[in-house]
């Protein structure tokens, strides 16, 4: 049973640093959208294809926009922590409980 608690605890390593990194790509994001970027820029071009599939669903859901600010961002930022809080703790309670 050692190998299916590792390999829960690797899945949950994984996801909890694709979860962080994603969420400081969506905080890129925003920062970059205050200045104005050039759309062609790689850079800008890279944020807004990793960011508009997650970003897009939620503006349509639920169009949160008071005073010409987007809080898409946000929202998906709180469901990451939300993910990052209770499936990679759970993941990591449950291998500590396989051994």
């Amino acid at each position: 049973m050692f190998i299916l608690s590792n390999f829960l605890l690797a899945i949950a390593k994984i996801l909890n640093i694709a979860l962080s990194l994603y969420m400081w790509i969506i905080i890129a994001r925003a920062v970059i959208s205050w200045v104005n970027p050039d759309p062609f820029n790689p850079i800008v071009r890279f944020l807004n294809n990793i960011t508009e599939p997650v970003l897009y669903p939620v503006r349509r859901r639920i169009p949160l926009f008071l005073g010409g600010m987007d809080f898409s961002p946000i929202l998906v930022i709180l469901a990451i922590i939300f993910l990052q809080t209770f499936l990679v703790q759970s993941l990591y309670q449950l291998a500590s409980h396989i051994r």
